[in-house]
C-alpha cells in the first residue's frame, strides 16, 4: 500500500473498528462517529490490552482488537456519563 497516504488507512481502519463496537454494543451511529469512536477507542484499547497482558499474534489483529476492545469502552463510558 505505498500509494495509499497513512492517514486515508487510519481512517478507514477507525471506521471498520468504531462500526464493530456499535454492533457489539448495539449502538448506531455514522461513518463520522464510528471513525472517532474506532481512533479514541484504538488509543483506550492499546493502554488497556497492554495493562492486562493480552499479546495478539500479528500486528493487524492487536491493532484491531484494541481498538474495537477500546472502543466498546468509549461507547460504554458514553452512555453511562451521557445519562
Amino acid at each position: 500500500m505505498s500509494g495509499v497516504p497513512a492517514i486515508v488507512i487510519t481512517l478507514i481502519f477507525g471506521a471498520i473498528a468504531g462500526f464493530l463496537a456499535s454492533a457489539i454494543t448495539g449502538g448506531s451511529g455514522g461513518l463520522i462517529r464510528n471513525i472517532i469512536v474506532g481512533l479514541i477507542g484504538a488509543i483506550v484499547g492499546h493502554f488497556v490490552l497492554r495493562y492486562v497482558g493480552v499479546s495478539l499474534n500479528g500486528p493487524v489483529l492487536q491493532a484491531l482488537a484494541s481498538a474495537v476492545v477500546g472502543g466498546v469502552i468509549v461507547i460504554l463510558l458514553g452512555r453511562f456519563l451521557g445519562g
